[in-house]
């Protein structure tokens, strides 16, 4: 709230913060009685109110005048005496050097801890904020971003400044008729999820190849399907099937009985890290002085008492590996571009696929170069993850990586009775390639839909806040992007907390710009803190969600790939809007109608406008006859300015084929500016009032 300063704390106070909670830090704090400065204006309050519903306001008021009382008693009791321990970093932030992730108290997707830790200032700083609080209310506080650094791809663009001015105010100061106060954004819990349409997520999944027996499934069995395998480029070669040499008599052992020799040497006994590099070595002998075990080195150096127990794990996840042929007993088709294939197997199989990536068993997948056979598919043994970096703070980040991995191989190969069963990973997961013909798509000068129901928060995530709902990756067109390799943005982060996301690396081909890849009932394994150079594996998360019949967690996660600007102005050419649309859609089409749950999508490394981002999701979102609900990531200037937007654009019944004709009109003016070009939202809310100025 830029109106209210309550910095004898050290409290910043938002927009969606309670009074409760500010004054709880206050309880918590000691501070010099003449810096608790209250200042309150009747826009402040306003500004406040209108984030809260008449029944919370009411709930509040009794609780926050005690707690007033309570915290000014205090005041004049405590004195000045500071409390240091209050101060410096947030206690959930962590370096990626600090494997450890010690004072990790929190879930990091939570942001109520977030919000409760937040550091004390000195009593001058406190005198200074107060002075510089304002009581305009459309005088927008400086942005807030995510500490993701300029990797992010949820910050927004250097490109794009925000707008900090209001073209519907005259020069006396007083707000025609178009101008709107905001109201409450609408309520998360209205908005449907996988469990409202739980009847559709029951059926039986049409078109899937389905790696298990259903028969046996349906009497409570998990056992894997029976067909005959082949060794084709339509499907996944897997390592057990490697052609034999035709003249046996004379023959090396084939490369699956070496990597079978070495595995079982890794099965007996305590293993070193050095162990599993030999192994590896010992049948990808053609990587010799190529491949570089540094980050695994390095992780073997940091580990502490959570993670010691990696001499028993190894020889668990080589047997896991050697699983392979008694758990997938019929081909894995490739999903190829422009096919729509789906693929459900078990997560018992998935641990066993990622087992012979983690000790790189994949032939014909390390070769990647132009030309190559799996050229146009991501990597999938783990060989990049082990590699050396040159930049030591990337090197440790691969470190931080691993404890992610090694916990889920921890998770799956656990034989304990005390295992929580709705934790268990032992149900099913879908992946989906969805590919739309272009004469399918929609022409975005006829689409008559208004916008639909908005939620958007700067506090909350999407896997939290946006469970049950179709969650984005903010994919690479290459899925997972380089979770293997040094990368750790949203999606690395999200596969990260979900491994099992990572197998879809196995069999799918590069996304083409009409494509998409929607992921069903991923388990949820680890909570991480941070982003790309601030991130660290916190600790176990103990996923409960709900199942549907064919065990597969209400989660489902829909892979769109934006489009990497290195020139921002690119973004705003009809060409490339329509690019974006039409992948959003293909993401977003399809039934049951769940809300999405959504972001930056393409910003900050792909240099994409977040405002421009945000209005194409929700035409897309629109035609998809989807609500959504949208996370700034603690960017409350930005939550501020796409809610105010979408009030305007919605009460001014501007549908999705007007929208998209502004957007073209603006991308020309965009174009023909050499200097300063006008804020998207300017512009638009300009064009708004200019347009019923002559009604």
């Amino acid at each position: 709230m830029s109106a209210l300063a309550i910095n004898a704390c050290g409290v910043s106070v938002s927009r969606h913060r309670s009074y409760a909670a500010v004054l709880r830090n206050c309880h918590s704090s000691r501070f010099h009685s003449r810096a608790f400065t209250f200042v309150l204006v009747t826009q402040a309050t306003a500004s406040f109110h209108r984030h809260w519903t008449p029944t919370a306001r009411e709930q509040m008021s009794q609780q926050d005048s005690t707690q007033v009382k309570g915290c000014l008693n205090q005041t004049n009791n405590s004195g000045n005496t500071g409390d240091q321990s209050s101060r410096g970093e947030p206690k959930n932030q962590h370096s990626s050097t600090d494997s450890a992730g010690k004072g990790a108290t929190s879930q990091p997707t939570s942001t109520e801890n977030e919000r409760e830790e937040k550091t004390c200032l000195s009593n001058e700083s406190a005198e200074k904020m107060a002075k510089k609080a304002k009581s305009d209310e459309f005088q927008n506080p400086k942005p807030t971003h995510s500490a993701s650094g300029e990797s992010s791809s949820n910050r927004p663009s250097q490109g794009a400044p925000m707008d900090t001015s209001d073209p519907f105010s005259d020069a006396s100061g007083t707000r025609p008729q178009l101008g709107i106060q905001l109201g409450p954004t609408y309520p998360i819990e209205n908005l449907k999820t996988m469990q409202n349409f739980s009847t559709e997520f029951d059926k039986k999944p049409i078109g899937h190849i389905i790696m298990i027996d259903m028969t046996c499934f349906q009497r409570g069995v998990i056992v894997p399907f029976q067909r005959t395998h082949v060794w084709d480029s339509k499907n996944v070669k897997l390592p057990h099937l490697y052609p034999l040499s035709h003249n046996k008599s004379h023959a090396p052992p084939s490369r699956w009985e070496a990597t079978c020799h070495a595995l079982r040497k890794l099965t007996k006994g305590s293993n070193s890290i050095g162990d599993a590099e030999t192994a590896i070595m010992s049948y990808n002998s053609t990587n010799k002085g190529k491949w570089t075990f540094d980050a695994l080195y390095l992780y073997g150096q940091r580990l502490h008492t959570v993670d010691n127990n990696l001499h028993l794990l190894i020889p668990k996840m080589a047997k896991l590996a050697l699983e392979l042929p008694d758990l997938i007993k019929q081909p894995i088709p490739l999903l190829r571009q422009q096919q729509n294939q789906a693929i459900t197997m078990s997560q018992q199989q998935i641990s066993s696929l990622l087992a012979n990536a983690f000790f790189c068993t994949f032939p014909h997948r390390n070769d990647t170069k132009p030309g190559s056979e799996y050229s146009n598919f991501p990597t999938i043994n783990f060989s990049s993850l082990f590699a050396n970096e040159k930049d030591p703070a990337k090197l440790s980040q691969k470190a931080e990586k691993l404890r992610a991995i090694f916990h889920y191989f921890n998770t799956v190969t656990n034989e304990n009775h005390d295992q929580d069963p709705a934790s268990k990973p032992d149900g099913l997961v879908s992946f989906e390639r969805i590919s739309i013909p272009p004469s399918q798509l929609p022409d975005w000068n006829k689409q008559k839909m208004p916008l639909r129901n908005l939620h958007i928060s700067s506090e909350g995530s999407i896997e939290k806040e946006g469970t049950g709902m179709l969650q984005v990756d903010f994919a690479s067109k290459y899925i997972g992007g380089g979770v293997l390799k040094s990368g750790l943005v949203q999606e690395e982060i999200l596969f990260l907390m979900s491994p099992e996301l990572i197998v879809a690396k196995l069999f799918t081909e590069k996304l083409a710009d009409n494509e998409c890849l929607k992921i069903t009932g991923p388990q949820m394994y680890s909570i991480t803190s941070g982003y790309s150079k601030t991130f660290s594996w916190v600790g176990p998360y103990n996923d409960c969600t709900k199942r549907d019949t064919w065990k597969r967690r209400y989660r489902q996660i829909v892979a769109i790939d934006a489009l990497d600007f290195k020139n921002p102005k690119e973004q705003y050419t009809q060409e490339n809007i329509k690019r974006e649309l039409n992948k959003a859609f293909v993401g977003f089409h399809g039934k049951p109608e769940t809300a999405i749950a959504t972001g930056n999508w393409g910003c900050g490394a792909f240099n994409g406008d977040p405002k421009l981002k945000a209005l194409i999701q929700l035409m897309a979102a629109a035609v998809a006859e989807r609500d959504m609900a949208y996370f700034t990531f603690r960017n409350e200037h930005l939550a501020y300015e796409i809610q105010r937007m979408h009030e305007i654009l919605t009460k001014n019944d501007v549908t999705v084929d007007k929208l998209y004709k502004l957007l073209k009109e603006f991308g020309g003016h965009y174009t023909r500016e050499h200097h300063s070009a006008t804020d998207l939202y300017r512009f638009i809310r300009e064009k708004i009032k200019h347009k019923n100025s002559l009604l």
